[in-house]
């Protein structure tokens, strides 16, 4: 740690290695935000409730507003930036919009990577996919929606 209560961080971040110095104290989640400009993203309660933060670290998800960015030395970290691009989505963002299982948008990313990450864990049926879901919340309440396109991509 630096004089100034900062410290170096190695992390692989959306699949490119990164060396980045933040402030001891400082979140994943404004790492990303505030000094790495990745907005997708999303502050919501600041407290690991809603999910909005979500973002996967080493495939798991994670709330992004609960960890310590020096915690995540040595990580990968992927976020909604890094998983398809405008010309190629990844299957569940296309899923996404086929089922229209978004509203205001707020929480879809984090929706979308914890769903990622649920797909990798083969859920057997519609009650797994809304347990497995449960920590990500939607005010819009696209529910059903996010359901119906985690189904499609998991082949329910």
């Amino acid at each position: 740690m630096s004089d100034d209560g900062r410290i170096a961080l190695s992390l692989t971040l959306n699949g490119r290695a990164l060396d980045v110095e933040t402030p001891a104290c400082a979140t994943l989640l404004d790492l990303l935000r505030d000094r790495l400009g990745l907005t997708g993203v999303k502050k919501g309660c600041d407290m690991g409730a809603c999910g909005a933060c979500t973002v996967l670290m080493g495939g798991r998800r994670i709330k992004s507003c609960l960890a310590l960015a020096a915690a995540c030395d040595g990580g990968a970290i992927t976020t909604i930036e890094g998983i398809g691009t405008l010309d190629d989505l990844h299957p569940l963002q296309a899923a996404f919009i086929r089922h229209d299982a978004l509203q205001c948008g707020y929480c879809t990313p984090g929706q979308i990577l914890s769903g990622i990450a649920l797909l990798a864990e083969t859920p057997k049926d519609l009650a797994a996919i809304r347990e497995g879901m449960s920590g990500n919340l939607c005010r819009c309440g696209a529910y059903p929606n996010i359901v119906a396109a985690i189904a499609e991509v998991a082949g329910l």
